[in-house]
């Protein structure tokens, strides 16, 4: 199985390769960055991100794509441009028929790190050591692409992960009342 991780952007967007069988360590194949700051149109980043994407797919023929979902922020701009970049990188690889899964940023540091709210340099930190990276990439986009392939590794290969998905959705799932006469209808012994 191979896992192409991407953490989005416009400016800088890290990609990473992550390689595993059964009842093995994954092995870090690739992770890079896109450095887009250069283009100043941001259609032509957009296009950029896109035919990047599709160049990766078309050379390592991934099984899989795991993207970070935008952070949701004060600067509303700037989540629905990482949005964009997001839906290009999602195109690319739906027009491979490459299925794949969208993770929350908290979620990827809570799995990876076992802290939601981690630093990026703790994040960088942890991927490092479990790859046995010896130096610090340039950016960390390319630690947090990694981070989202390996959270998205943890997943396929956790075997409880639909059963915690299922207890998450039906944890959030309320009965449906209209209204306050429904309530009082479907609970006659509380007419008083």
């Amino acid at each position: 199985m191979l896992i192409l991780g991407i953490d989005p952007g416009t400016q800088i967007l890290g990609y990473s390769l992550l390689q595993y069988e059964p009842d093995a360590k994954p092995q870090l194949l690739l992770m890079d960055v896109l450095y887009l700051k250069r283009i100043a149109e941001f259609k032509l980043r957009l296009r950029k991100i896109f035919d990047s994407t599709l160049r990766i797919i078309d050379g390592y023929h991934p099984d899989h794509l795991a993207v970070e979902a935008p952070f949701v922020g004060k600067n509303v701009q700037s989540m629905l441009k990482l949005g964009k970049a997001q839906g290009v990188a999602i195109a690319a690889a739906l027009s491979r028929d490459l299925s794949y899964s969208e993770y929350e940023p908290a979620a990827v540091k809570q799995r990876v790190t076992g802290n939601g709210v981690a630093s990026k340099e703790q994040v960088a930190s942890v991927v490092r050591s479990i790859f046995d990276i010896d130096s610090q990439p340039r950016y960390f986009d390319a630690t947090d692409a990694l981070s989202v392939a390996y959270a998205c590794y943890l997943e396929q290969t956790d075997p409880l992960s639909d059963v915690r998905k299922q207890l998450r959705t039906a944890s959030h799932k309320r009965p449906h009342r209209a209204s306050w006469s429904d309530f009082v209808s479907q609970h006659p012994e509380m007419k008083t």
